[in-house]
């Protein structure tokens, strides 16, 4: 059977690190492409998806998008892996981390921090927007600490859902959470996660350590 024709499309320092290292972990011959969203979603790619943001996946000249979408249909590709768990309730814990870290973490807690222009133009209400963004991220950062027992997330093995968990993890530091002091579990999670090859490679696009601070010195809408 012949490989997939793949392309992912990225952006330095977004979620779809996690896509992408997970793409490198499956084997699977691939092409990546940039958009760097924090600039602004070019309108000439808004053809790939609408609501303009990353990842977005081809397979076999089909347009994946949505996080959690993406995450199944990498891990459908190469099924051996077990990306989703060794069991049909570990696959339900993986869906469970997705729906947790895309629909509330990403979109109530980070949304708001990264463009609070979307919701409203007025400054001093963008800040505080902002504020309370960064409130419910710390609240959900609590969440992930007392749902880790262990070194993944789901199971005894490597999934899907500790590779998402990653980008959430960097711009943690990035905006000053004390992960280490605070989320003792998660960081260790973390610091298990980043010695895989494939996580050190997806890392590579930002230019930086996978673990470092310096994600600040990326395009304006990450720094506070």
């Amino acid at each position: 059977m012949a490989a997939p024709e793949l392309q992912l499309f990225i952006s330095p320092g977004s979620c779809a690190t996690a896509a992408y290292a997970l793409l490198i972990e499956s084997g699977l011959p691939f092409s990546t492409k940039i958009i760097n969203v924090f600039e602004g979603f070019p309108a000439e790619a808004l053809h790939l998806n609408p609501k303009g943001r990353v990842p977005i996946l081809h397979v076999n000249g089909e347009i994946i998008t949505e996080m959690p979408a993406i995450m199944m249909a990498i891990a459908q590709l190469v099924p051996d892996r077990k990306f989703l768990g060794e069991t049909n309730m570990e696959t339900i814990r993986c869906y469970e981390w997705f729906s947790f870290l895309s629909g509330e973490l990403h979109t109530l807690g980070y949304y708001p921090v990264f463009r609070p222009h979307y919701f409203i133009d007025d400054q001093d209400t963008c800040k505080e927007l902002r504020n309370r963004g960064l409130e419910k991220v710390g609240r959900y950062y609590g969440m992930i600490e007392d749902k880790i027992k262990g070194l993944h997330a789901v199971g005894d093995g490597f999934t899907a859902a500790d590779v998402y968990l990653l980008p959430f993890y960097r711009w943690g530091i990035a905006w000053g959470f004390a992960m280490k002091e605070k989320y003792p579990k998660y960081t260790a999670l973390i610091e298990n996660l980043v010695q895989r090859e494939s996580v050190k490679k997806a890392c590579e696009i930002d230019g930086m350590e996978p673990l470092s601070a310096d994600l600040l010195k990326l395009p304006k809408l990450l720094v506070k």
